[in-house]
């Protein structure tokens, strides 16, 4: 039977794109932004677009915009993104069992894990399929792009003001923090994040993100380890 006559595969899309719906919200009007900005600073439409899609790097492709108006050659660029987004070691080290097997799915899941779909990969339910972690991955690469897309045409055609845009992406963090706190049964996680990244940027504000992900990762696998270690006292 077909897959699109199948009623049973109706509230899996459902699902699909509820989960996706608020990644939407931010990553359209920001890729907007982003594809604006990418043509003022006089590159042609369609380089945006490729860029949302081979990058596909969030803050890394703003970086990009002013490095590559100064001319700054490809190996600074590659360099200055991989410290922005080495924090994706540890998104992928914790996801590593939940990572499809099959090997073009779980490549493209790494490549699309973006802070947004990570922060939806870790909510969602153990129980859900390869299949849907997939179409999850792809719908947000697509509100990129498509966000991107109507950006840079718009950039090409006109100037348009788009001041107060840049809070979309705090705005979009802070409802995935919600949905995070909501689905934990203690707080304790957020508020020590929260500890490591004051304590982080009190000690090298710099890298005060990559020094709170490792942090909280390094207290993560010793509350797991203590929590284990408890369990066999039990037994």
């Amino acid at each position: 039977m077909n897959d699109s006559n199948d009623p049973a595969h109706g509230p899996q899309r459902l699902s699909v794109l509820s989960l996706s719906a608020p990644v939407a919200m931010g990553y359209v009007p920001l890729g907007i932004v982003f594809g604006f900005l990418f043509v003022q600073a006089g590159a042609s439409w369609w380089l945006a677009v490729l860029a949302s899609l081979l990058v596909y790097a969030g803050a890394a492709q703003y970086m990009m915009i002013p490095m590559l108006a100064a001319g700054l050659s490809v190996g600074t660029i590659a360099l200055a993104t991989l410290i922005v987004n080495s924090r994706h070691v540890f998104y992928g080290l914790s996801l590593l069992d939940a990572l499809p097997r099959r090997r073009l799915l779980r490549w493209y899941i790494v490549f699309a894990l973006t802070d947004e779909t990570y922060s939806v990969l870790t909510t969602i339910a153990a129980t859900t399929s390869d299949r849907q972690k997939l179409l999850v991955a792809l719908l947000n690469h697509c509100w990129w792009v498509l966000g991107t897309l109507i950006g840079a045409l718009i950039g090409a055609q006109a100037q348009v003001a788009l001041a107060g845009l840049d809070f979309v992406l705090a705005a979009l963090f802070a409802v995935l923090t919600v949905e995070q706190w909501r689905t934990k049964k203690s707080a304790a996680p957020l508020w020590f994040a929260l500890g490591a990244y004051a304590l982080a940027y009190g000690v090298a504000a710099k890298h005060a993100l990559l020094l709170s992900i490792v942090l909280s990762l390094v207290a993560g696998m010793l509350w797991q380890a203590k929590s284990a270690a408890s369990g066999e006292v039990q037994r």
